[in-house]
């Protein structure tokens, strides 16, 4: 495979501002499927993540928009509701930020954008704290006194001008309600707030205080001053960060470098914690109170932990720098379900970072990507174009010669630099940032698409052969269609179609219809074909509480290579498919939907449509729901690829068994690779040979997400953020057995197992740490039965500080194998015996993976013209000597996005700290 690393591609990084779970504790019944993190990012996007006990899958985005940013997060879960057959309805969860301006926006998670927002008359918000509901001890002590426990909540606000503002949310509602307190001081601010009760807020300021108000009066309980600075420090603290522990004590965090603790009955300054040497900018509580997490400025987060005794002392126990710039934000989760006990912090330098909490110490950090999940880069192989997005900006580059012409011509050292070129840059006008782009495999069209609207663009070479440049002339779209903006949208193959998901999980498909002359402008058709899916058995107790409709919204689409059939899966990992038919046959619902009317229209319409696509379509072309679309498997996560493979088939597919079929290719947030056959609707027969735990422990072991997949006929190379595999679907995987080169690391694995202390499951960070992984290890090795005593260093730095060469993808597996330089030159000697003896039989490697590339925005192919002629059956063939058929190298980009590359704002340089 030649493969053009590509660095120049433009995608800014977005710094933190805010993380947020939906809960803090998971405990009893609670649903551990309904647990999300939300992360606010300085460009205004909200990414929402699923813990899925440590896989950390990004399951969407919301996408904001122009100078808008992500400044703070809440979540607020209503109550649970009982239905009349005794099953409980969970509480709805619902998202609500602010981004320093005087409004608060909540958000649509089903629909993925701002649902309602409300405003009042006071300053910009500088912190938001949601009311927590009456504990169930109270709860039922007052019912059986009488009187019912309120079980509404209010949101309450700190602003910039000292207002203590509270805003309705009951009814599913957001309203203004009132200012419940303004102070009289023009220098005093609210810059942070957490609730000690369910009435008592705890607000931090910025003139050295602390204040304690009673939400349902506005009265000042009590007002806690820290002082002055210290010399030749600012008159004024800012108390940046402010939590409450479960025995009521409070901890805050301030502009001193200082961690306070403050006793919650008598409101008196308990302790003082000098564990930073800048700004103490956020806090994190385990839910027993007994440890905190403090972020600051100068990089560090410390651990402080109560000490042992009767005395209520706290201790700072380390620290860390797993950032490379400020702390801005942390928040905390656990689960007693599942074991995750982790806190998420992050900041400037846009990685977010899981920290253990429990297991703090003894398990290692985990470093998650800060490219988002879809990569947004895609390829027009045609014409060596690629395409790549970000907020309201598209770029499209040429790569103007195959890898191999620029080796033959110039040698290896020549400039390939120059064989790349800028040829457009597009800025889409409006507010809202892209959510999805496409352009079509000759390079003519491009859609691009935000929340409330969709472009097309017709792209076309200059006649002048001496200019390499585009002209760019845009395509009028359905204004229907195209005021409802689109969440996924993609071109067919044959530049015929454009597949359109609006609403989350309303699917529509636009035709395309293309001139006799290259340079022809496209037309869009006016009508959308809606597509509708199946009906799925979903009870009301889990539709209608929690996520709601959330996790029918469609997140991956999927064309055939002929574009005869379409593919579509949603969140739950319910697949739907479609079939075109060359003949005007009726639709599903009888007549060819428009995206208006919701599939429904009269007679009248459908003949105007069928006069008009006359005109312009070459031919008339009816989509069908798949009549075995129901048969297909429910995969067991979030998809989070869905790709076809390149074969056409030729052969009759109506009965079952092992038929020629189309190959669709699956891939899980949990784990989970998966061939399907969807004409036929079952698993492929190599898919059950091959099941997901027999795969290579090595590609298991990786704890990146499948997030992209290039075929090359029988080969499926799938890539993620730090890793790059393939798979020989032509032959079954082969089992791992013991080598000669692997008995030191199986050895030393033993070894360590017997000076290993006891410890449960991962908590959902990295993995567990090694014994004296910090220095050098003496090892025996057997070698024909004599010992061999052996040396063999290893990494001199901490294991629990930041490494910036160092990604998730390199976490190693339970054995702590493949952490170690000699594990992986086993791996690499066991590959090249791998390739040895498919050599001597001639046979093909079946399977192959690196951790070379890191990280990988993402891969899109490359071919030219001309190799796009040979190509059978998607197969590109060339002919060797003795007639027999053999695979034509496969031409990618890959382009990589390092963090250290990227521009970030200049960051508080200590003591021995430089640039």
């Amino acid at each position: 495979m030649d493969i053009h690393r590509c660095r120049f591609v433009p995608y800014p990084t977005s710094a933190i501002n805010a993380v947020a779970f939906s809960c803090s504790q998971l405990t009893g019944r609670r649903n551990p499927n309904l647990v999300r993190l939300a992360i606010g990012r300085a460009n205004g996007d909200i990414e929402i993540w699923n813990p899925l006990g440590g896989q950390w899958h990004q399951e969407s985005i919301l996408h904001g928009g122009k100078d808008r940013s992500i400044d703070g997060l809440v979540w607020v879960t209503e109550p649970d509701r009982l239905l009349s057959d005794g099953r409980r309805i969970q509480g709805r969860l619902r998202l609500f930020s602010i981004g320093y301006t005087s409004t608060v926006t909540e958000w649509d998670l089903e629909k993925r954008r701002p649902k309602k927002q409300a405003t009042g008359t006071h300053g910009d918000i500088w912190c938001l704290g949601v009311q927590p509901l009456e504990d169930s001890a109270k709860s039922t002590k007052a019912a059986k006194g009488g009187s019912s426990a309120p079980k509404t909540q209010k949101l309450v606000a700190g602003t910039i001008d000292g207002s203590l503002v509270l805003y309705s949310i009951e009814d599913g509602d957001l309203r203004f309600d009132r200012v419940l307190v303004h102070s009289t001081s023009k220098k005093t601010r609210f810059v942070s707030i957490c609730f000690q009760k369910r009435n008592i807020v705890v607000v931090g300021c910025s003139d050295s205080s602390i204040r304690i108000y009673d939400i349902r009066s506005g009265h000042l309980l009590r007002r806690m001053t820290l002082g002055s600075d210290l010399a030749g420090g600012a008159k004024e603290i800012i108390v940046w960060c402010v939590k409450c522990l479960p025995n009521e004590d409070i901890v805050s965090g301030d502009s001193t470098g200082q961690v306070c603790i403050w006793d919650g009955k008598t409101y008196s300054q308990a302790q003082r914690l000098q564990s930073h040497k800048q700004d103490v900018l956020s806090l994190a509580v385990s839910a027993d109170g007994s440890t905190v997490l403090s972020g600051g400025m100068d990089r560090r987060t410390a651990l402080h932990r109560k000490t042992s005794g009767t005395s209520t002392r706290w201790a700072t126990i380390w620290h860390r720098r797993y950032h490379g710039h400020d702390v801005k934000t942390m928040t905390s989760f656990e689960s007693e379900q599942d074991g995750v006990s982790v806190i998420v912090s992050g900041g400037p330098d846009a990685n977010p970072v899981v920290i253990p909490l429990r297991e703090a110490g003894m398990e290692n950090h985990r470093a998650l990507s800060h490219l988002p999940q879809a990569p947004p880069l895609m390829s027009a192989p045609r014409a060596r174009l690629m395409a790549s997005w970000w907020d309201r900006e598209v770029h499209i580059w040429r790569l103007q010669k195959p890898l191999k012409d620029i080796v033959n011509e110039t040698g290896v050292d020549a400039d390939v630099t120059k064989n790349r070129k800028l040829l457009a840059r597009i800025l889409i006008k409006g507010e809202a940032n892209i959510t999805s782009a496409s352009i079509s495999s000759d390079g003519s069209l491009l859609v691009v698409s935000t929340t409330s609207d969709i472009k097309a663009f017709h792209l076309a070479a200059i006649p002048d052969p001496t200019m390499d440049e585009l002209k760019i002339a845009k395509i009028d779209v359905p204004v229907g269609v195209a005021a409802l903006g689109a969440e996924r949208l993609k071109i067919s193959p044959d530049n015929q179609w454009i597949c359109v998901v609006q609403e989350c999980n309303r699917v529509s498909l636009l035709r395309v219809s293309n001139g006799s002359e290259p340079d022809d402008m496209p037309v869009i058709s006016h009508k959308a074909v809606r597509l509708h899916r199946l009906k799925r058995d979903i009870p009301k107790h889990v539709a209608f509480g929690g996520l709601g409709e959330y996790e029918r919204s469609v997140t991956q689409i999927a064309f055939s290579p002929d574009a005869k059939m379409l593919a579509v899966a949603d969140v739950a990992g319910y697949i739907d498919t479609w079939i075109a038919h060359d003949t005007a046959s009726a639709l599903q619902n009888g007549v060819n939907g428009d995206a208006q009317d919701d599939g429904s229209s009269s007679e009248s319409d459908s003949d105007d449509s069928e006069d008009e696509s006359a005109d312009t379509d070459p031919a008339p072309v009816a989509w069908a729901r798949n009549p075995n679309a129901a048969l297909l498997p429910k995969l067991r996560n979030a998809p989070t690829l869905l790709s076809f493979s390149d074969h056409i088939p030729s052969g009759n597919t109506e009965s079952t068994g092992d038929q020629d079929d189309y190959v669709l290719f699956a891939a899980t947030a949990k784990p989970q690779i998966l061939f399907l056959h969807p004409t036929i609707g079952g698993i492929t027969p190599w898919s059950r040979r091959n099941p997901t735990n027999r795969l290579p422990i090595e590609f298991r072991n990786i704890r990146d997400l499948v997030k992209g997949a290039i075929w090359s006929g029988d080969r499926i190379w799938m890539y993620g953020n730090t890793f790059v595999a393939m798979l020989d679907l032509s032959q079954d995987v082969a089992e791992d057995t013991p080598d000669e080169s692997s008995a030191l690391v199986l050895q030393d694995n033993q070894l360590d197992q017997s000076k290993k202390r006891k410890r449960g499951p991962d908590t959902g960070a990295g993995n567990k740490m090694k014994r004296g992984a910090a220095g050098p290890t003496k090892v025996e090795h057997f070698k024909n039965g004599k010992s061999e005593a052996l040396n063999l260093e290893r990494r001199a730095t901490d294991p629990m500080d930041t490494d910036e060469q160092s990604q998730p993808g390199e976490d190693s597996d339970e054995d702590d194998s493949d952490s170690e330089p000699r594990g992986e030159l086993a791996l690499k000697r066991k590959a090249e015996r791998q390739q040895q003896k498919a050599a001597q039989s001639g046979q093909s490697i079946g399977f192959w993976h690196t951790l070379k590339y890191r990280p990988i925005m993402g891969i899109v192919p490359l071919s030219g013209p001309e190799e796009e002629e040979e190509e059978t059956n998607g197969l590109a063939v060339t002919s060797t000597a003795n007639g027999q058929a053999s695979r034509k190298t496969l031409e990618v980009a890959l382009v990589e996005r390092p963090l250290w590359e990227a521009d970030t704002p200049d960051r508080y340089l200590g003591e021995g700290d430089y640039e």
